[in-house]
């Protein structure tokens, strides 16, 4: 059987912790940065845990 190959789009937007879940970046931290408040900024900058309703279909796409 061949070897399933990672959703290169999927590779560069997640992560996998150590517990094999998976990460996700803040929105909205692309452009206009300017209008945006010091805490805005700071508190979408963080990663987030991704959804459960989302956690299955980022699973295949990354391979797992």
């Amino acid at each position: 059987m061949p070897k399933q190959k990672t959703h290169s789009g999927a590779k560069k937007r997640f992560k996998v912790t150590g517990r094999k879940k998976i990460m996700r970046q803040g929105t909205n931290m692309r452009h206009n940065l300017e209008h945006k408040s010091s805490k805005d900024r700071r508190r979408l900058s963080e990663d987030r845990l991704l959804k459960k309703a989302d956690m299955k279909q980022a699973r295949k796409l990354l391979g797992m």
